[in-house]
């Protein structure tokens, strides 16, 4: 079992003749890896300009580099406090399809951890979904589903768009639930993020209603920042962890973004789109540090040097895989995040 003793972090406790006590900790992530796309066309989708002859000339070079570069981020989260280990499990968005997840966990970095994914192909016209990939020496996974995405108007009946992937397992003995999505871009309008945190809300609590026990994180790239509607009214993803009832949800990202720093850039601006969003289930509140059962320990947006552009007009900008139409070989226009939960050994 992975323990790590967290002295430096506060989190080590002497319990009298007990000694000191370890703390196993987990780390779960969530990273956009923005149009993975392999080279060949899937019927029925739009997905021609990551074709060779397409828009990107998106060859298998480009696909290769471009697995290469996400394989090393992925590996990379969750070292900063795990570095023999990374992360338990990782939702990713903007994946193509299961070839793509495949040859990602075949990429040296992570076959050598015995990374699985999963995944249920979705509606989204372009062909892009979300996936789960997961360490099954640590997290195991009992059921894997595809919450639909369901528009309310009739005139919105042709709105097709990824839905929430469900995945329930087992993380240090415990019932776990990770829900893996990718809310309607921000030309769609708010009303359409709003509407996929209402349903998110209510997966939530059917999810809590089959089991009161279960551990429940909420992850994706939201197209929206903690405080707006969709997150904080209709998800109801609160700012103060001692304010939250039980069933209810915590969004720990609120202080991180207005600290200054985000998960992407625009017009010279942060936004923290990309969020990890913790059950009633998995806090420590009013001070306490109760690790009897898994509990959040800290969180943290993922940065290296190399996923930031070093100079020209967008230094300090996320180092994309293509700007401007020009392939410049890198990651993503989204930073990863990463939350550590922590289970007394």
């Amino acid at each position: 079992m992975l323990a790590l003793l967290l002295v430096g972090l506060g989190w080590c406790n002497t319990a009298g003749a007990q000694g000191e006590r370890k703390l196993a900790v987990y780390a779960i992530g969530f990273y956009n890896l923005e149009n993975l796309f392999d080279t060949c066309h899937d019927a029925g989708k739009n997905d021609y300009e990551y074709l060779p002859q397409g828009k990107n000339k998106w060859t298998g070079m480009k696909y290769s580099h471009k697995l290469h570069n996400m394989a090393r981020v992925l590996a990379e989260m969750g070292t900063d406090v795990l570095p023999k280990v990374g992360c338990a499990a990782i939702g990713v968005s903007e994946v193509e399809n299961a070839r793509c997840l495949q040859d990602l966990c075949n990429q040296p970095v992570l076959k050598a951890r015995g990374f699985k994914f999963a995944h249920v192909e979705g509606p989204d016209r372009r062909g892009v979904d979300c996936g789960l990939l997961y360490n099954p020496s640590f997290f195991k996974v009992r059921n894997v589903k595809l919450v639909p995405y369901v528009p309310e108007l009739k005139k919105d009946s042709a709105f097709y768009t990824r839905g929430f992937l469900t995945v329930s397992g087992t993380l240090a003995g415990e019932h776990v639930t990770i829900v893996v999505n990718h809310l309607p871009s921000r030309f769609s309008g708010s009303y359409y993020r709003e509407l996929g945190g209402t349903q998110l809300r209510a997966l939530k609590d059917s999810l809590i209603k089959e089991d009161p026990d279960v551990k429940v994180i909420i992850m994706g790239d939201m197209n929206d920042d903690p405080m707006d509607r969709s997150m904080a009214v209709r998800l109801g993803a609160m700012k103060d962890i001692n304010k939250v009832d039980k069933g209810g949800l915590w969004n720990p990202w609120w202080n991180v973004l207005k600290s200054g720093t985000g998960t992407l850039m625009y017009d010279g601006k942060w936004n923290l789109f990309d969020q990890i969003i913790l059950s009633h289930s998995l806090l420590n509140q009013h001070g306490r540090k109760d690790y009897s059962t898994l509990k959040h320990v800290k969180h943290q947006i993922f940065k290296r040097d190399y996923l930031f552009q070093k100079e020209g007009k967008y230094k300090g900008n996320t180092l994309r895989t293509h700007a401007g139409g020009v392939w410049l070989d890198g990651y993503s226009d989204h930073l990863p995040t990463v939350v550590y939960l922590g289970k007394w050994k």
